[in-house]
């Protein structure tokens, strides 16, 4: 005869805190309502949210805020100019810099081969999925690996790293509209006028950028020569 197992005391329950940020509550309700669904024994968690940039930011430094176990973030979120924190992006390397045992789940409409080789490059998240793949069973499971200590990426980033060649470089239109206009001498603060994204984004992609082709220098006129001997426009 096996004798049954008594379920564990909440005082034995293992505690998992999870931070869930973005600009859209009906998403924030549909991770808290997937994370309530995944029951394993012997885990409770303790959910924090935030809806922007900087609700996140304030969190992170409140000294009340305990260190958190696994963090969603929206990369395309309403910014914190003021502290710098521009997107999802941004807060994950805070929150990696302030808690470094912290599994970070980005989540995205970007479907830019660059954008999502930048993302895995600079951040390594534990997870990364495109929004449009998202349903309520994907997110149980990619959420059912990660707890297990395990990557997920959802099948639209699986498919694009598949498909690109190994050592290939590809950057979308506005990287191209840029390099453009940097070789024809336009200062970068002139460029929203021609590009129709924001300062800081294209600020951002310059760096993006020079990381890319590692130049070193951080010149902008070293930056056009290699995209222009790569073909990259």
């Amino acid at each position: 005869m096996i004798a049954e197992l008594n379920p564990p005391s909440i005082s034995q329950l293992i505690q998992r805190n999870i931070l869930i940020v973005d600009d859209h509550p009906f998403i924030i309700e549909g991770y808290k309502n997937a994370i309530t669904r995944y029951k394993p024994k012997g885990y409770e968690f303790f959910i924090w949210q935030a809806n922007d940039c900087k609700s996140a930011y304030d969190l992170l430094e409140d000294s009340k805020t305990p260190q958190f176990d696994i963090a969603f973030l929206d990369i395309s979120m309403p910014a914190y100019d003021e502290k710098e924190i521009f997107s999802g992006e941004d807060l994950a390397k805070l929150i990696l810099k302030k808690m470094p045992d912290c599994k970070i789940i980005l989540l995205t409409m970007y479907t830019e081969l660059l954008k999502i080789k930048t993302i895995i490059r600079t951040i390594n998240p534990s997870g990364l999925i495109i929004k449009n793949d998202l349903t309520f069973d994907e997110l149980l499971f990619a959420f059912d690996k990660i707890m297990k200590g395990n990557r997920y990426y959802s099948q639209s980033v699986v498919k694009m790293l598949n498909q690109s060649p190994h050592n290939s470089i590809e950057i979308d239109q506005f990287d191209k509209q840029i390099l453009f206009h940097l070789s024809k001498g336009t200062q970068t603060e002139e460029m929203p006028q021609y590009i129709p994204i924001s300062l800081n984004a294209i600020e951002r992609r310059k760096i993006n950028l020079k990381e890319l082709l590692k130049i070193k220098t951080g010149e902008d006129v070293d930056l056009v020569k290699e995209a222009k001997s790569k073909g990259l426009f």
